[in-house]
């Protein structure tokens, strides 16, 4: 197996778009046309937008962590590290709860929990994880197909709550677990190392912490890592099979899915934070 130029001890199967030269993970950048070595990543590339187009800059990375934060300054009432009992109506009209969706009906809550933070370290750190997933993934697969991931996730994130957690639950981190996944799919489609990467020490030092901490939804991340691996798979094998629409249609039947699903499990009351 070749090593990387600039790392003659590391042993790659990656080499550069551009230039050919074989890359390590350290060295790779995420560009339009591919994976590129740091001097050709610093070249200019007139690049044509095709089918499998990829957002430079990632606007719905920014945009939902400037939702999250502006839904949070708008349900706290007040800042504080672990925990307020100033929420407001918005945080109690959001929060995921079984017998709010399943007796009363009030599906919306499906989404809207993932908007929802109990305290500045939640927030600080959900948004942290989307912020650094949002910027490797959404440059590379595309705006549309990011938003899709990031949905589905949420989706399937609120179906793993409902199904584990019996108590009203909230948060961004099923969604942002979802990202992990998805990392995972486009990490090992690319021939890269998933650990090297650091994506995956992310991913088990995560589980961990939910299997380990109280209070923290562990149907919720287990659901949005599973949702959003799948929801990028299909996305890939559309895209290997060219036909790219068909991954929004798998997102969105992924999506169904996980609606029907939590439907299902919402039968009961509880409390826990994703």
């Amino acid at each position: 197996m070749a090593t990387c130029y600039r790392h003659p001890s590391r042993e790659t199967g990656v080499s550069c778009s551009n230039c050919g030269r074989p890359i390590c993970p350290d060295c790779m950048t995420t560009t339009p046309v591919g994976m590129r070595c740091p001097e050709c990543a610093k070249q200019r590339t007139r690049v044509t937008r095709g089918v499998r187009s990829a957002a430079r800059v990632p606007r719905v990375t920014y945009t939902l962590i400037a939702l999250n934060v502006i839904v949070f300054l708008t349900e706290q009432g007040q800042f504080t590290v672990f925990g307020t009992e100033v929420h407001g109506t918005v945080f109690e009209e959001g929060v995921l709860d079984r017998e709010l969706i399943g007796v009363q009906h009030q599906y919306w809550r499906l989404i809207t929990t993932g908007f929802l933070h109990v305290d500045l370290l939640h927030i600080l750190f959900n948004m942290y994880l989307l912020y650094l997933l949002g910027r490797m993934l959404e440059p590379a697969l595309g705006s549309v197909r990011f938003a899709a991931i990031y949905v589905t996730a949420l989706l399937a994130g609120s179906f793993g709550a409902l199904l584990a957690t019996p108590a009203p639950t909230l948060g961004a981190s099923g969604a942002v677990f979802g990202l992990m996944g998805a990392a995972v799919v486009e990490l090992r489609a690319r021939r890269l190392s998933v650990m090297e990467s650091g994506i995956g020490g992310l991913i088990v030092i995560n589980l961990i912490l939910s299997f380990s901490l109280s209070g923290i939804s562990v149907g919720a991340h287990v659901g949005g890592l599973i949702g959003g691996a799948l929801a990028a798979l299909a996305i890939r094998t559309a895209d290997a099979r060219k036909l790219p629409a068909l991954g929004l249609v798998g997102c969105a039947a992924l999506s169904a899915i996980a609606v029907a699903g939590a439907l299902l499990a919402a039968e009961a009351t509880g409390g826990g934070f994703a």
